[in-house]
């Protein structure tokens, strides 16, 4: 009989490399989608068959059109064996969600009202609120009339995000960038910036470090858990790590997250980020209803989580019982954006509200000298090719990014 396939995407997505070969040990034919064009460093694996659809941030249509195409495709090709639809980031768990209606791929992956939940931050922080989580003051806002106004937050600093983590208008999916605000005149420009193209969530800006809380949901209750701590983000001002430890999971933080999935009824792997204050208080940020980008950390743990969401979605019984014991004081770097680091402190803060902007020189020696017990992102002897190539897209991307 042939191998089950997992058709995943988008290939771009920083999981994707740990995603893929996590289903390749356990037996999988793994396939990723990518958008047409765009560079990933899992097009030069040797354990993925690659394929490239329409952006759905040119058509959205045409993107869901090629999926489904590229589904059909390989129904062909499987015959008898399963087949599996498994969505790596915010826009493909909206995409996957509408392909897999009415066909005979699984979905391993959010769907329908879980999907609200993965897709729309205000249902994420009512969620996180009534289940204990510290929220940060939110408001939503529609008009430029809310932004002058916005009575619920008493002062600056504030963030300004979209409500849904995939925008939609005109045809397709709509970019939108998260605004730092210091004060009135950093809020205008924000506002103009935006200009009312989506709903926006509107928070206090609170400084500290970032953490993240990891699991997996069963039948049978929450498994597998784990936890890490930032040690570095690419971008000082807000964006995801360079670098991360694993720790011990907090009781406390642990408890209200089991309430959070219960209530909620969330199934498979989830991540909830969290930013502890300089007082020590954890404060809910977003919940997370796909592989997240410190996978790498995960998998240097024994954590295979992407193989047992596919698992799950077979409706087979995955191994994550077995593994309980977590492995704090692992730390894992992502190369490429380690370097990125260092070019964000060089270049300096965007807004006034990065008061503690870290100094260059002693950023340097934190960042260059590599541990015996450190481990990479997206590091494998028989696969560099991708490490590689993520090494130089992920250069390539941000620097073009940051001069537009």
């Amino acid at each position: 009989m042939s191998k089950p396939t997992v058709l995943i995407g988008f290939a771009e997505a920083i999981a994707a490399p740990e995603v893929a070969w996590s289903l390749f040990d356990d037996g999988f034919r793994v396939v990723a989608f990518a958008r047409r064009g765009k560079a990933s460093g899992l097009r030069y694996s040797r354990h993925v068959e690659y394929r490239e659809i329409c952006s759905p941030e040119s058509d959205v249509q045409e993107s869901q059109s090629n999926l489904r195409g590229l589904m059909a495709s390989l129904d062909g090709e499987i015959g008898d064996a399963e087949r599996i639809l498994f969505p790596l980031d915010d826009t493909s768990v909206w995409l996957c969600s509408q392909a897999s209606a009415d066909s005979t791929w699984h979905l391993a992956g959010p769907s329908n009202r879980l999907a609200d939940l993965a897709l729309n931050k205000e249902v994420q922080t009512n969620a996180a609120r009534e289940s204990g989580f510290n929220v940060p003051k939110t408001v939503v806002i529609r008009t430029a009339n809310e932004v002058i106004n916005l009575p619920d937050l008493e002062r600056f600093p504030i963030v300004l995000k979209p409500v849904e983590c995939v925008p939609l208008g005109k045809g397709r999916v709509q970019k939108c960038k998260i605004w730092t605000c210091a004060d009135s005149r950093e809020l205008d420009q924000a506002s103009a910036e935006w200009g009312e193209r989506v709903p926006l969530l509107a928070q206090e800006f609170i400084k500290g470090n970032g953490e993240g809380i990891f699991g997996f949901a069963t039948p049978r209750g929450v498994q597998a858990w784990s936890a890490h701590r930032r040690l570095r983000m690419m971008n000082p001002q807000g964006s995801g790590s360079s670098a991360c430890i694993s720790e011990v999971v907090d009781p406390e933080i642990k408890a209200r997250a089991e309430k959070l999935i219960s209530t909620t009824g969330w199934s498979g792997l989830f991540m909830i980020e969290l930013l502890r204050d300089h007082a020590g208080v954890p404060w809910f940020i977003e919940f997370n209803g796909r592989p997240w980008g410190s996978m790498a950390l995960s998998r240097r743990q024994g954590l295979e989580y992407p193989a047992w969401q596919v698992r799950l979605a077979l409706g087979q019984e995955p191994q994550a019982e077995k593994q309980s014991a977590v492995t704090p004081g692992v730390v894992c770097r992502h190369a490429g954006r380690e370097l990125m680091h260092l070019l964000f402190v060089l270049r300096g803060p965007r807004t006034r509200a990065m008061s503690n902007w870290p100094s260059f020189w002693k950023t340097l020696a934190k960042v260059l000298p590599f541990r015996g017990k450190d481990t990479l992102y997206n590091w494998r002897r028989e696969d560099l090719k991708v490490f590689f190539a993520d090494f130089y897209f992920t250069l390539r991307n941000n620097l073009v990014k940051s001069e537009n």
